[in-house]
C-alpha cells in the first residue's frame, strides 16, 4: 500500500482538487493521509464533509509548519510507501501506477518524475536549470531542488535510514531533505509529466521569504557537518555551492543593511571557505 501524505494549512476552497486527484488514481492500493496544520479558514471542515472516509484526516491543534505537517502524516503512515502530494498541486490518473511499475524495474527505493508547471493559470516552461535526472544526482541536487515533494515515492525505510524533514526551517526544507536522500541514494526518474504544479499565488512559501538561499547555505553546512565521509568530490563540491550561496546572500543582505544576516554568513564563509 502507498500512502499519500498530503499536508495543508487554509486553503479550504484548493485541497479538493488536489485530495481528488488521489481519490482517481489508477492505482488503488493506497490511502490518503490529510494532516490539517491548524488551519483557520475551516479546511478540516471542508475536507471531512466533501471526503468522508475517503480520507485519514489527522488535525493539529496549531499551524507548525510544512515539515511538522508532513512528518507527522509520515510517523501515522500505514503504507510500505509513501508519496508526497503539496495541497496546491494535481497528480494525473496514472501517476501512481506508472511510478510502482518503475519501481519495481529499478529496485531502487525513490521515484520521481517531469511534471507540467502553471504559474498564475498559465503553462510555463521550467528554466534549463530545472531539468531533472535519474540515477546518482548528488551534484545536480546542489545549486537548487531537483525533486518535487508532489512527484515523489519513497519507502518508509529511506525515513528511518535519514529521518524526516527539517521542522526548523521554514523554506527549503524539500531542498534539505532531497540533498540528503541524493546523498545516500540514487532514484528513478520518469520522463513524464505526471502531475500538475501550481503557483503563483499569494501564500506561497517561496514568496514568504527573502534570500531563499540563506536556507540552503544551512542546509549544505547541516550535511557537510553530519557526513564527513562523504565521497571528496561531492564534498568539495557541496563546500564550494555553500560558499558561493553565502557570499550572494551576504551581499544582498548588506544591501539591505541586514548586518545580523551579513555576519551569519561570514561565519559560514570562514568555516568554510
Amino acid at each position: 500500500m502507498i500512502s499519500v501524505i498530503l499536508p495543508v494549512y487554509n486553503r479550504r476552497d484548493l485541497v479538493g482538487r488536489a485530495i481528488r486527484s488521489v481519490l482517481e488514481q489508477k492505482y488503488v492500493d493506497r490511502e490518503v493521509v490529510v494532516v490539517d496544520d491548524g488551519s483557520e479558514d475551516g479546511t478540516a471542515e471542508r475536507v471531512q464533509e466533501e471526503f468522508g472516509d475517503a480520507v485519514r484526516l489527522l488535525r493539529k491543534h496549531r499551524n507548525e509548519g510544512v515539515s511538522a505537517a508532513r512528518n507527522l502524516g509520515i510517523k501515522e503512515a500505514r503504507g510500505e510507501w509513501l508519496a508526497l502530494l503539496d495541497s496546491d498541486d494535481e497528480w494525473l490518473p496514472q501517476k501512481l501506477q506508472k511510478q510502482v511499475e518503475a519501481l519495481a524495474q529499478s529496485k531502487l527505493l525513490i521515484c520521481h518524475s517531469d511534471e507540467i508547471w502553471i504559474r498564475n493559470g498559465v503553462r510555463v516552461n521550467p528554466h534549463k536549470h530545472h531539468q531533472k535526472f535519474g540515477g546518482d544526482i548528488f551534484l545536480k541536487a546542489l545549486p537548487l531542488c531537483v525533486m518535487s515533494p508532489s512527484s515523489i515515492v519513497i519507502h518508509s525505510s529511506v525515513f528511518a535510514h535519514l529521518g524526516l524533514f527539517d521542522e526548523l526551517l521554514p523554506a527549503c526544507e524539500d531542498y534539505e531533505f532531497f540533498l540528503r536522500v541524493a546523498s545516500k541514494y540514487e532514484v528513478a526518474y520518469i520522463d513524464e509529466k505526471l502531475l500538475l504544479k501550481y503557483g503563483g499565488h499569494a501564500d506561497q512559501l517561496s514568496r514568504a521569504y527573502a534570500a531563499m538561499d540563506r536556507f540552503r547555505v544551512y542546509a549544505l553546512d547541516k550535511l557537510l557537518r553530519a557526513m564527513p565521509k562523504l565521497q571528496e568530490e561531492k564534498r568539495n563540491k557541496a563546500r564550494l555551492m555553500l560558499v558561493k550561496k553565502a557570499r550572494i546572500v551576504a551581499g544582498g543582505a548588506k544591501k539591505r543593511d541586514n548586518q545580523s544576516l551579513v555576519h551569519e554568513m561570514r561565519q559560514y564563509i570562514e568555516y568554510w571557505g
